[in-house]
């Protein structure tokens, strides 16, 4: 897991926009991200493209998580409650498995563990791993 945590630190995008990652293992990932006042969009509530970036981190992570570079080739995102404080959590597993494609379903929650929205992704396995 050690590749998978340098893989996540080199995410600058994730890390400006406050996602921690809490936890790896392989097929599966789970990161926080703490509603601040850039994170909504113009009526008060989480905007999409937070929601988005939050859920598609653990997307990589999970992806990534066992060695092969991992490249998502479709990603698709409902949004089913809104979210305007408090913290988000997005908890990633793996659903399926062959040596060229995986998929991922992530489920992103609040506090008191509502659904706020789920997002479903397919990747690409390349036969390189990381360095």
């Amino acid at each position: 897991m050690e590749n998978i945590m340098k893989f996540y630190r080199n995410d600058k995008f994730s890390e400006y926009v406050g996602i921690e990652l809490i936890e790896v293992s392989e097929g599966r990932a789970k990161a926080k991200m703490e509603i601040k006042d850039h994170h909504l969009n113009s009526i008060g509530t989480v905007h999409g493209a937070a929601l988005f970036a939050l859920a598609d981190l653990i997307f990589a992570v999970a992806s990534n998580s066992h060695g092969n570079i991992a490249m998502a080739i479709n990603a698709n995102i409902t949004y089913l409650k809104a979210a305007k404080k408090g913290v988000l959590f997005a908890e990633g597993i793996e659903m399926s498995l062959n040596p060229k494609l995986a998929t991922y379903t992530i489920h992103i929650t609040d506090e008191k563990n509502d659904l706020i929205a789920i997002f479903q992704g397919m990747v690409y396995r390349k036969k390189e791993t990381f360095q």
